[in-house]
């Protein structure tokens, strides 16, 4: 079996958060950049290096890599120099002081009960004890004046330790040794694991930095502010996949072409400052791709793109039947590398089936039984492909937010998965530049129809009232900002920064919670933080921020949350 050409499965893991500093104050609204840096992306790394065999593909987000970073340089800061750290949760668990303020211990209290019921408060005794007094706080308000400093310092310290990756709990003798205290953690203690956590932000970026010089993993970007790049083009273009798609009252999105290229350019910067080089590959933002989008990746100097499956189903739709519902793709034509028209860079297509089945079904299922059934699938689509060389499959999928479902933050799937996917006569694991480099050519696609990889479409992102809402107010601050620099009155620093927070303001997180499908607490959070930054720009263009943005645009609550919690980046 070995002599027989072995289908080529492509592990794409997306890394992405969006900004959560305020970049007038350079605090963090919210904490899950570095929270998830500590769990999943320092998880995702030691899987990798433990599997010498295994390949994959990390995309990383621009501004994610930028705060790791700002997170790594102020920890290391606050224990050599006692510099202030700008994170209210990382400060508390540095003390000494914890909050006075009735209110701000309460909030501190609700922030450390934002994990996984099951697999991150109950798999612990001492935290799940804790988090039940927590929740009858939570009840009875009035109570916390009267709760110590002792309680609050326990909860804090076991919060952390249950956002700790799943490799650090198991090698950290450190960690190890504070698991087994249980209570009674003292200042020192928090110091010991606020050190913990800064060599784990501090190391992350270089550890995929180094498995992709030694040539196991290949490394991708998405541009700069992760915003949805179709709509910035062409607001219209969510009308490709859906004609009747309600629109925003603007007609388009000013200057978004040139735009759409400032963050493209600006995310080859950013990730080439953190790697060394520059990437050849590109996970647009959701996936969320358009025949101009793609002409400015290539642009670039890119050589590849990937999207979801139902953007290539929609693509090989007839053009006069637009609306109806396109055919199925057959697995042999849908699992290899295309070009759209005239254009050269490839683009590859996300199995969604293989793909949500990691995401959203495997949680609960034995580590063996599901890479099992994975590998069975793969099986099915080489028979499928066992005609066509240089088949290759895209399982492409959220890096971060899955593995809080699966026991052990998935330390059983991931590292089961990585070993059999390795092992496998007939399977080969690889990377997408690998596989442009081995052949053949490309196939090509006569047109592209715009879309994500939710349902092959921009609707997660625009149509709903909400939504709408949204655009024509990022299209209000557009206008002002073209308005400024024609004015020509800011110097250089404050066009630059009028610039990077206008680029933050166009991302795709916005959009993706507005709407009464998501839960109202999530909605709250980036509501906010949405308005927070849209007010900031004005504020850097010297202008005052429209009344509107004082009050609440989306106000969400239709949607339970996954698993007890959602939090941002599920989107993908």
């Amino acid at each position: 079996m070995s002599d027989e050409p072995r289908l080529r499965v492509v592990l794409c893991w997306h890394m992405h958060q969006p900004e959560y500093r305020d970049l007038m104050r350079g605090d963090y609204q919210l904490p899950w950049t570095y929270l998830h840096a500590i769990k999943d992306y320092v998880d995702m790394a030691a899987h990798l290096e433990a599997q010498p065999a295994a390949r994959a593909v990390l995309n990383f987000a621009p501004l994610l890599l930028d705060q790791i970073d700002d997170y790594a340089r102020q920890v290391r800061g606050f224990l050599t120099n006692r510099v202030a750290l700008s994170d209210p949760l990382l400060a508390a668990l540095a003390g000494p002081v914890l909050p006075g303020g009735v209110d701000a211990r309460h909030a501190l209290l609700a922030t450390c009960l934002r994990a996984h019921e099951r697999h991150m408060i109950g798999r612990f005794p001492a935290y799940r004890r804790l988090a039940e007094m927590a929740r009858w706080l939570d009840a009875h308000p009035d109570v916390m004046l009267y709760v110590g400093d002792q309680f609050l310092v326990d909860l804090i310290v076991w919060y952390h330790l249950a956002w700790l990756g799943e490799t650090v709990r198991r090698n950290d003798v450190r960690v190890r040794r504070l698991m087994e205290q249980a209570k009674g953690y003292t200042l020192h203690d928090r110091r010991e694991l606020l050190a913990v956590v800064g060599e784990l932000l501090g190391g992350v970026i270089g550890r995929y930095r180094r498995l992709a010089e030694a040539g196991r993993v290949e490394l991708s970007v998405t541009p700069y502010g992760h915003p949805i790049l179709p709509l910035l083009i062409d607001l219209a273009s969510a009308r490709e996949a859906q004609p009747q798609a309600a629109l925003p009252l603007a007609p388009a999105y000013p200057g978004g072409s040139e735009r759409a290229r400032r963050h493209i350019e600006e995310g080859l910067k950013v990730f080439e400052r953190h790697f060394g080089f520059r990437p050849q590959g590109c996970w647009p933002a959701e996936g969320a791709v358009s025949m101009p989008a793609l002409e400015l990746l290539e642009e670039a100097g890119l050589r590849w793109a990937a999207s979801g499956q139902n953007v290539y189903r929609n693509s090989r739709r007839p053009p006069d039947a637009a609306g109806k519902a396109p055919p199925l793709p057959d697995l042999a034509c849908l699992h290899r590398p295309y070009t759209v028209g005239d254009g050269r860079l490839a683009c590859f297509f996300r199995d969604d089936g293989l793909s949500d089945a990691i995401g959203f079904r495997y949680a609960d299922w034995h580590a063996d039984d599901a890479v099992g059934e994975l590998i069975h699938n793969l099986e099915q689509v080489a028979d499928a492909c066992e005609d066509q060389a240089g088949s290759v499959v895209a399982i492409i999928m959220d890096g971060e937010n899955a593995w809080e479902h699966y026991p052990e933050n998935a330390y059983y799937f991931l590292s089961t998965l990585y070993r059999r996917l390795s092992e496998h006569p007939g399977l080969e694991l690889t990377t997408f530049s690998a596989c442009l480099d081995a052949g053949p050519p490309a196939a090509k696609l006569d047109r592209l129809v715009a879309g994500s990889w939710v349902y092959g479409t921009l609707s997660t992102w625009i149509g709903e009232a909400d939504k709408n809402r949204a655009w024509d107010i990022l299209v209000d601050a557009k206008r002002a900002y073209d308005e400024v620099m024609a004015e020509g009155r800011l110097d250089a620093s404050a066009r630059a920064r009028a610039e990077r927070q206008l680029a933050v303001c166009e991302g795709s997180d916005w959009f993706w919670w507005f709407g009464d499908k998501n839960p109202a607490g999530t909605v709250r959070d980036f509501e906010r933080l949405y308005r927070l930054h849209l007010a900031n720009l004005y504020q850097l263009l010297g202008r005052e921020p429209p009344q509107y943005l004082s009050q609440r645009l989306s106000f969400g609550g239709g949607a339970p949350a996954l698993g007890g919690v959602m939090l941002p980046g599920q989107n993908g």
